[in-house]
C-alpha cells in the first residue's frame, strides 16, 4: 500500500486505496451523517421524557434507564464496534451498524411497555457502538494525513460535538407537532439512506486477521453500569445504602478483572499499549473530564429553561441551536490553523473556554433570562469544545497504525460515551444532596407564605410548588455548574502538562506523512 500516493481527480481510486476526487465528498457526507444520527439520539430523547413517562408508565426512577440503556451500551460496546470494523472490513460492519441501529429505532418508537422500549435503546446502543468508531476509522482510510484529513476530522468534530444540540430541537419539534414516538421512527429512513449511499460511496477497507474480545466487551460494559448505578443510586438512597455499596463492589470487581484479561488477551478491544504515547493517553484523559462537563450542561440546562424559564418543547431546542453553530466555528478554524500552530494551545484554550462557560453558568438563579444569563455562557462553552474536538480526534488517532485504527477510534468515543454517563451520574448526585439541602431551607419559607391549597397539595406530592421549586432546582444545577467546571478544568491541566507536540506530528499535519508506527 503506497501512502504517499498523490490524489487523483475524478472519483477513481488511488494506489493508496483511498476514495478519490468528488467521491471523498460522498464519503464524508455518509460518514459524519451516520456520526450524527447516534450521537444526536443521546439527547433527542431527552425532550420526549415526560410524554415517555406518561404513556407507558415510568416510574420517576427507571425514566433516567430510557437515556442510561443506550448511552451505556453504546459506550461499553465501542472498543469492541471498532475491533470488529478492523477484523471484518469497515465498510460492511458500518453498514451493518447503521441497519442495525435503524431497525432498533423502529422497534422502539413501536414499543407498548416499559421493557420494550429499554430494550429497543439498548439495541440502538449495540448498533450505535458498530458504526460510530467504524465510521471515524473510516475517515483514516478515505483521506491522506495532511490538510484533507485535518478538514474531515474537523467536519466529524463538528457534528459529534454539536449533535447534542441538534437532537434537542429536533425532539422538540417531533414531541410538538408529532408524537414522542417519532424522536425514534426519524431515526429509520435516515439509517436506510445512509446505508445505500454507503453501499455505492465508500470503499472497503482491508481485513485484519484476529478475533473477537467478548469477555473484555462484557466486563467493561457491566463494570461501566455497576459504577454509573451507584452513583444514581446514591443520589436517591445515600451512600452507606447497601445497593450502593454493593455497585460501587461490583464495579470495581468487574473493571479489575477487565484490565487484567487485557494485559492477557492475544488482541485485546482495549490494546493497553495504547496508552504507551503520551500524546494519545492524554488525549483520552481530555476526552473523559470534557465529556463529564459536557453531558451535564445540556442536562441541567434543558430542565432550567423548560422548568424554570417555561420554554415550550421547540423553544429549549431553538435555545441550545447556537452550541452547534459555534461548535462549527470553532472546529473549522481549529483544523485550518491546527498545521501551523500545532494541536496543543488549542486542547489548553478550548478547555478553559469551556470551563469558563461553566463557571459563569453558576451564576444563574430564579431571576436569570435566557439572553442575559445563559446565551453568553453557551457560546464560550461551545467554543472551547469546538476547538477541543478536532485537536483531540488528531493526536488520537495520529501515529496510528491501520490495522488499529478502529480500536484507537473506539476508544477515543469510548471516553466520550462513558465519560458522560459516568459523569452525568456524578453530576446528578451532587444535584441531588444540593437540591435537598436547598429544599431544606425552601420549606419554612414556603409554609410561612404559601395559601391552603398550596399547602395541601405539598403535603399530597411532597414537590415544592414555584417559586420555591424554582429555587431548589436552579440551587442543584448551579453546584452541579461547579463541578462540571472542575472537570473541565482538569482537562486543560491534562493538556497543559501532558501533550508534547514533536515536529513530527507537526510535519503529518501539513500533510509530509510518515508512516504510522506499528
Amino acid at each position: 500500500m503506497d501512502e504517499n500516493a498523490t490524489p487523483t481527480g475524478g472519483g477513481t481510486d488511488g494506489k493508496d486505496g483511498r476514495v478519490r476526487g468528488s467521491g471523498n465528498g460522498l464519503a464524508l457526507f455518509v460518514i459524519a451523517s451516520c456520526q450524527l444520527m447516534v450521537v444526536l439520539d443521546i439527547t433527542i430523547v431527552n425532550i420526549a421524557l415526560p410524554h415517555i413517562q406518561t404513556a407507558l408508565g415510568f416510574s420517576t426512577e427507571s425514566l433516567s434507564w430510557v437515556v442510561n440503556a443506550y448511552t451505556l451500551t453504546f459506550g461499553g460496546l465501542l472498543l469492541l464496534g471498532g475491533r470488529t470494523g478492523d477484523i471484518l472490513g469497515r465498510k460492511r460492519v458500518f453498514i451493518f451498524g447503521i441497519l442495525l441501529f435503524g431497525l432498533a429505532s423502529l422497534l422502539g418508537g413501536l414499543a407498548q411497555n416499559e421493557g420494550q422500549l429499554m430494550a429497543a435503546r439498548a439495541l440502538q446502543g449495540v448498533g450505535a457502538a458498530i458504526a460510530s468508531p467504524t465510521a471515524l476509522a473510516l475517515i483514516t482510510t478515505t483521506f491522506r494525513e495532511g490538510p484533507a484529513r485535518n478538514r474531515a476530522f474537523g467536519v466529524f468534530a463538528a457534528v459529534s460535538a454539536g449533535g447534542g444540540a441538534i437532537g434537542l430541537l429536533a425532539g422538540g419539534v417531533l414531541v410538538e407537532w408529532l408524537d414522542w414516538r417519532w424522536v425514534l421512527f426519524v431515526n429509520v429512513p435516515i439509517a436506510v439512506a445512509i446505508a445505500v449511499m454507503a453501499a455505492r460511496v465508500i470503499r472497503e477497507s482491508e481485513r485484519h486477521p484476529g478475533h473477537f474480545d467478548l469477555a473484555g466487551a462484557l466486563l467493561s460494559t457491566l463494570g461501566m453500569v455497576a459504577l454509573v448505578y451507584g452513583f444514581i443510586r446514591a443520589s436517591q438512597e445515600g451512600w452507606t445504602d447497601p445497593v450502593t455499596l454493593g455497585s460501587f463492589g461490583a464495579a470495581v470487581v468487574l473493571l479489575l478483572l477487565f484490565f487484567l484479561n487485557e494485559r492477557r488477551s492475544p488482541q485485546p478491544i482495549t490494546p493497553l499499549h495504547m496508552f504507551a504515547d503520551r500524546n494519545r493517553a492524554g488525549s483520552y484523559g481530555i476526552m473523559l473530564f470534557l465529556a463529564c462537563a459536557m453531558f451535564g450542561m445540556f442536562f441541567f440546562l434543558t430542565l432550567f429553561v423548560q422548568n424554570v424559564l417555561g420554554f415550550s418543547p421547540i423553544q429549549a431546542g431553538l435555545a441550545f441551536l447556537p452550541v452547534s453553530a459555534v461548535i462549527a466555528v470553532g472546529a473549522g478554524i481549529t483544523s485550518q490553523l491546527l498545521p501551523r500552530v500545532g494541536p496543543k494551545p488549542f486542547m489548553v484554550a478550548g478547555a478553559l473556554c469551556s470551563a469558563a462557560g461553566l463557571a459563569w453558568l453558576t451564576q444563574t438563579d430564579v431571576h436569570s433570562t435566557y439572553l442575559g444569563s445563559i446565551l453568553g455562557p453557551v457560546l464560550v462553552f461551545s467554543l472551547g469544545m469546538g476547538m477541543q474536538f478536532v485537536s483531540l480526534t488528531l493526536m488520537a488517532l495520529s501515529n496510528v497504525a491501520d490495522r488499529e485504527s478502529g480500536a484507537a477510534s473506539g476508544l477515543l468515543n469510548t471516553t466520550q460515551q462513558v465519560g458522560g454517563s459516568l459523569g452525568l451520574s456524578i453530576l446528578v448526585t451532587v444535584f441531588g444532596t444540593a437540591s435537598r439541602n436547598e429544599a431544606h431551607d425552601q420549606v419554612p419559607v414556603f409554609l410561612s407564605q404559601a395559601n391552603p391549597a398550596q399547602k395541601a397539595l405539598f403535603l399530597r406530592t411532597g414537590q415544592l410548588p414555584d417559586p420555591w421549586g424554582d429555587q431548589v432546582l436552579t440551587s442543584g444545577a448551579s453546584a452541579a455548574f461547579i463541578v462540571a467546571a472542575c472537570f473541565a478544568l482538569v482537562a486543560a491541566l491534562i493538556a497543559l502538562f501532558v501533550i508534547q507536540v514533536r515536529p513530527s506530528d507537526l510535519e503529518r499535519l501539513k500533510g509530509n506523512h510518515t508512516p504510522a508506527a506499528v
